[in-house]
């Protein structure tokens, strides 16, 4: 598959130092379009900026749009590397494929990372707290306001510069327990990424802002006890008890999405020696472990936020605080080892970390 330039340089970006969250965007955007019975067309790197839409586009009007997000972070040693591209490119064919979309290859996929990243990584500085944020985007793009499938889809990848995710709560951040409202359901969509599960989220994470919380856990839709996960982060609780350190986190179910930092962090728990458990838990059990000591600590974990301890928790039933409300060690320390990774200055699991060629160290002003 060969990628293309649209003939039209893309505006340089130097170094990004203070991002303006959502918008601190690179100079470039990768697009291919897919058409039944021509298929994929080879893609095109391009300036970003507006695209040339229809009213009447198909994805715009029923939803007929998934995406990704995976970032590319600055080495030790000036390299840019892009995090576990393999994995995200698997969950964004799996959610093609749920939304009955035309997957992605691999080959396209792969292309528009590196071919993007190599053309704007010149916007990441050296600074460790930020990172390039990568977003691959497919839509039913054809003029037609009959019920998809659509009979064109068009694929995207921007980028964006990032900083730290809660970035004035460098500490642990409050979470508030939504009990009337759900985000996914059985046999749905929570197990994708699609838009509609982020839509459906935000009434309650103003509602939540408004009383002082940084996130939303969500419970089960059916019962309505058991922990599922935040709005855009897994959830992982730490648990002590027959002389062991147990990082517990909720089981998959088709209303979770099985999130790459979660796997990753999973594997770097066992690493370290922690006992890694897979297992529902209610929020009783969250609520009566912090209390009687057995449950220490909490942290929420997503690709854009890293890890994000977790301090205070509100509820109906009662608010109260996970250990004593501030950043736990393993949180901290998984944090720490997923991090070194990220930045290559640690050993072990080299096949994580995509090193883009065409990104020297003193290429980057």
């Amino acid at each position: 598959m060969t990628l293309t330039a649209d003939g039209a340089a893309a505006k340089s970006v130097g170094p990004i130092l203070d991002p303006i969250a959502g918008t601190a965007f690179t100079g470039s955007l990768v697009h291919a379009t897919y058409t039944r019975g021509g298929g994929w067309g080879d893609p095109v790197l391009a300036p970003i900026g507006a695209l040339d839409m229809h009213p009447a586009m198909r994805g715009l009007h029923y939803g007929h749009i998934v995406f990704e997000g995976l970032k590319a972070h600055r080495g030790a040693d000036g390299s840019v590397a892009v995090f576990r591209p393999d994995a995200h490119a698997r969950r964004f064919r799996r959610s093609a494929r749920r939304m009955v979309m035309p997957e992605v290859p691999e080959e396209l996929f792969r292309a528009a990372v590196d071919e993007l990243v190599a053309a704007d990584h010149a916007a990441l500085s050296d600074d460790p707290r930020h990172s390039m944020y990568l977003r691959p985007l497919l839509f039913g793009s054809d003029a037609n306001l009959m019920f998809p499938p659509a009979d064109e889809y068009r694929f995207l990848m921007m980028a964006m510069i990032i900083g730290d995710y809660f970035g004035d709560h460098p500490g642990a951040i409050a979470v508030s327990v939504c009990r009337d409202q759900c985000r996914a359901a059985p046999g749905g969509t929570g197990n994708i990424k699609c838009p509609g599960n982020y839509a459906v989220a935000i009434m309650a994470q103003q509602r939540a802002a408004a009383a002082g919380f940084q996130e939303v856990v969500w419970l089960d839709p059916v019962e309505r006890r058991w922990l599922e996960e935040l709005s855009g982060m897994n959830l992982f609780l730490v648990r002590s008890g027959n002389g062991a350190v147990e990082v517990v986190t909720p089981e998959l179910t088709d209303t979770i999405l099985a999130g790459v930092t979660r796997d990753s962090l999973l594997t770097l728990a066992a690493d370290a020696g922690y006992r890694v458990c897979e297992e529902r838990i209610s929020i009783d059990q969250w609520r009566d472990g912090c209390v009687s000591g057995v449950i220490t600590e909490a942290f929420a974990a997503g690709t854009a936020a890293v890890v994000a301890p977790i301090g205070r928790v509100g509820d109906a039933a009662g608010d109260f605080t996970v250990g004593d409300g501030t950043a736990g060690p393993v949180a901290l320390a998984l944090r720490g080892a997923l991090v070194d990774l990220h930045r290559g200055v640690a050993p072990g699991h080299a096949d994580w970390r995509h090193v883009v060629s065409g990104c020297p160290s003193d290429a980057r002003r």
